[in-house]
């Protein structure tokens, strides 16, 4: 047998296993929340490729559930931080205090960690919090550590922030910063189930809570699946469709079309392009495939790039939102 051959067969061997073991933990999440395919699957390529996500739906809907469960699926340290006005930056990520020093010689400053030190951070309801605490999640979520100080504090990985938002409520909220929102892959948007399905989630929650999904993974293995889709080659035609794609939705670039230059006030950046690719790729293995194609693309697009995309004031007035956006920017990529 060839070298190329052998490589191949371990390949597919990876995938396979990579694909395997997926299927039970999605499997362990159905068993938890009843319908909601695509967010699940959405979260899942979140966590599988070490990013942040965004969930965005009005109450009742699971949000909460899910990524407590996706935790326990994973056997992470979880955290609830519940976003509220009066939250402070330091009760998010720590802060000091006089205490006793370890040689017991004497008071000294001892840092006492905050919510944010787990390897997956609920910000729940984020954008009921002040933008001065809104962004002590900034450098956490950016660098993995924070600094209090003066001194830097390294988060354990993996390192997640899964932050959820009330669409319909406005009263006392504050709009996350563009520069933030861009730090999460996706933004995930949960619809109401259909009515089987609620009834459904009536029948099984109403005689008590459904147990938490016990761990499929550990946390070395979870990094060894992490590190697979990392390495999944990604071909040059994928990436350069992910790069045109976010290049013709910025009305400053030459080649952007009219409507682009009449509705969107900016674009999405290289790391729209950076982790449509990414995402393309989680889903590729969750799909059983070696590399993400084109199709991939399409399916991931909107969840990335619909925080991203900024429409104008004229986009508004017309009822035009950033998923008609990317619409016509996939209609585009088809042509």
């Amino acid at each position: 047998m060839s070298v190329e051959s052998e490589a191949a067969k371990a390949a597919q061997q990876q995938v396979e296993f990579f694909a395997d073991r997926v299927r039970t933990i999605r499997q362990s999440l159905h068993e938890v929340v009843v319908g909601q395919n695509a967010v699940i699957d959405q979260m899942l390529i979140c966590a599988l490729t070490g990013s942040h996500a965004l969930l965005v739906g009005v109450p009742g809907l699971a949000k909460t559930l899910l990524i407590k469960a996706l935790a326990s699926s994973f056997d992470w340290k979880f955290s609830r931080i519940q976003f509220t006005p009066d939250l402070m930056p330091a009760d998010v990520t720590g802060y000091e205090l006089l205490g006793r020093g370890h040689d017991s010689q004497g008071p000294e400053m001892v840092f006492r960690r905050g919510p944010v030190f787990a390897n997956l951070v609920l910000a729940d309801e984020i954008n009921r919090a002040a933008p001065k605490t809104q962004s002590a999640l900034l450098e956490a979520m950016a660098e993995h550590h924070v600094t209090i100080g003066g001194q830097t504090y390294p988060l354990e990985e993996p390192f997640l922030v899964a932050a959820t938002q009330n669409p319909i409520e406005q009263e006392g909220t504050y709009p996350l910063p563009e520069a933030q929102l861009d730090r999460f892959m996706m933004e995930i948007r949960i619809g109401y189930p259909t009515p089987e399905q609620e009834e459904e989630i009536v029948m099984r929650t109403t005689g008590g809570m459904p147990p938490l999904p016990k761990a499929s993974l550990d946390r070395k293995q979870f990094l060894q699946l992490r590190d697979l889709v990392l390495a999944v080659p990604v071909p040059k035609s994928v990436a350069s469709s992910a790069v045109r794609m976010c290049s013709a939705g910025r009305p400053d670039n030459g080649h952007a079309s009219q409507y682009i230059r009449d509705y969107v006030a900016w674009g999405a950046g290289p790391r729209g392009s950076q982790n449509l690719v990414l995402a393309a790729k989680a889903w590729a293995l969750l799909q059983g495939r070696t590399a993400p194609i084109l199709d991939d693309l399409q399916t991931v697009a909107k969840a990335v790039l619909r925080h991203r995309v900024i429409v104008n004031h004229r986009a508004v007035g017309d009822s035009v939102t950033s998923e008609d956006i990317i619409d016509h920017l996939l209609e585009e990529a088809a042509v």
